[in-house]
């Protein structure tokens, strides 16, 4: 099917959002291949259109230290993802977005305290390799800044920014006679960032001005805070309906859509209460990361019982290679609450429960390591000699959470109403 631009999406379900038939888009983080695979076949089955938002560690230029996902670079993945689509006749709309771009948007960039002007050229680098892998969505997110930790940038650096680097984008696209792009604006941060609509809307005004001045596009979507927060496993925050619907109603006076971010591990009442608070799209990645660990443990389970039953002479190490892989990466810092972001590698080790959290939070960092890869494909063999196919159970269970966000949030048939309004 002819691909329609984002931007046209979204002016779509704004659209929608008049006639009681609109939907929040979901934006997938691409914890792995098979997430990747997951999220289409839904798409496919239910006709809905699926972003997938990577990070800048995700996915990234080998040259800035490549990606944690498969080691893709901006190339690399959205030749995965393609392939993917052939595999399975794909035949709906999928974009290929940057969540999270700009400076010391890596967490090496941050720790080394990189100076701004450097940050900034890695951040336009990074951004032409997405422009030229055929990306249909950029987030401008210049928030991060390691020199001010704790502290809420001001909001005319943040503008600023954002236009640099707006207008940077724009004028490498347009060199090379590329399609539009969209772009995502704003913070979700919970320390300050636009969570009032007060300095939501100073903050769509002020932007506006600035782009139209150098003939630039609006963005496609503003983030807003709407009360979501990920700790762990867990939504540590609360959704708030009053603040989600005046933020949805602020930008779309605007022509953009509200983005919501941490939507992971929301209950089906917050997750139904998306479609009248008017969010056009929701970001959801770490759960489904979790979601492919737990599926490798309960098949390595399996696989215990049938070597107890004398079906299999030898398990593979999976389970252990994924919890130790997972402690020494320590990326599950980011997730974790209080003191416990202090605690030492041994001091996982040595604690049971605490290396059972840890595996859960941080499993989906270590499936591109070559032992755990090793282990997996180890322990699929075992499996399918006992007609168990790992690979397929993999993806089905990452399908079922994604199922339910997509069932709550209308997207059933989405791209043919879309289609059919905007005609």
């Amino acid at each position: 099917m002819e691909k329609l631009a984002i931007k046209k999406v979204v002016q779509g379900l704004l659209k929608l959002q008049e006639t009681g038939e609109s939907a929040t888009l979901l934006g997938v983080g691409p914890m792995s291949k098979n997430c990747v695979q997951a999220t289409l076949e839904l798409s496919k089955e239910d006709n809905y259109p699926v972003m997938f938002i990577a990070s800048r560690n995700q996915v990234d230029m080998d040259e800035l230290g490549g990606g944690y996902v498969n080691g893709w670079n901006q190339t690399r993945f959205a030749k995965a993802v393609e392939d993917v689509a052939k595999e399975i006749n794909y035949d709906n709309l999928y974009y290929l977005c940057r969540d999270h771009g700009g400076p010391w948007q890596r967490d090496k960039e941050r720790n080394d305290h990189l100076a701004f002007e450097e940050a900034m050229d890695l951040g336009k680098k990074s951004y032409l390799a997405d422009i030229e892998a055929g990306f249909d969505l950029l987030m401008i997110d210049p928030t991060k800044d390691p020199f001010e930790i704790g502290k809420v940038i001001p909001l005319d650096t943040v503008l600023d920014r954002t236009v640099e680097l707006i207008e940077f984008c724009e004028v490498e696209r347009k060199k090379r006679n590329l399609p539009e792009i969209g772009y995502e604006v704003g913070t979700e941060e919970t320390n300050g960032g636009l969570t009032s609509t007060e300095t939501y809307e100073t903050f769509i005004q002020k932007l506006k001005i600035e782009l139209e001045k150098r003939d630039l596009p609006m963005p496609t979507f503003i983030v807003g805070q709407t009360g979501t927060l990920v700790r762990k496993t867990e939504q540590a925050g609360k959704f708030n309906f009053k603040n989600a619907y005046s933020l949805a109603q602020m930008a779309k006076e605007y022509g953009v859509g509200l983005k919501e971010h941490n939507g992971d591990y929301l209950d089906d009442v917050s997750l139904l209460e998306h479609i009248p608070s008017a969010i056009t799209a929701t970001n959801i990645a770490p759960q489904y990361g979790t979601e492919e660990t737990r599926a490798y443990l309960n098949l390595s389970d399996v696989e215990a019982k049938l070597v107890e039953n004398g079906l299999i002479k030898k398990s593979s190490n999976t389970r252990e290679k994924l919890l130790l892989h997972a402690i020494k990466s320590e990326r599950w810092r980011k997730w974790m609450v209080g003191e416990q972001t202090k605690l030492t590698v041994d001091e996982i080790m040595n604690d049971e429960n605490l290396s059972k959290d840890i595996l859960d939070i941080a499993g989906h960092y270590t499936f591109n390591d070559e032992e755990v890869k090793h282990e997996i494909n180890v322990m699929y063999k075992n499996l399918k000699e006992h007609n168990i196919d790992g690979q397929r159970y993999v993806i089905d269970h990452i399908k079922r959470p994604i199922r339910d966000y997509s069932e709550c949030y209308n997207l059933k048939n989405a791209t043919s109403r879309i289609s059919n309004i905007l005609k």
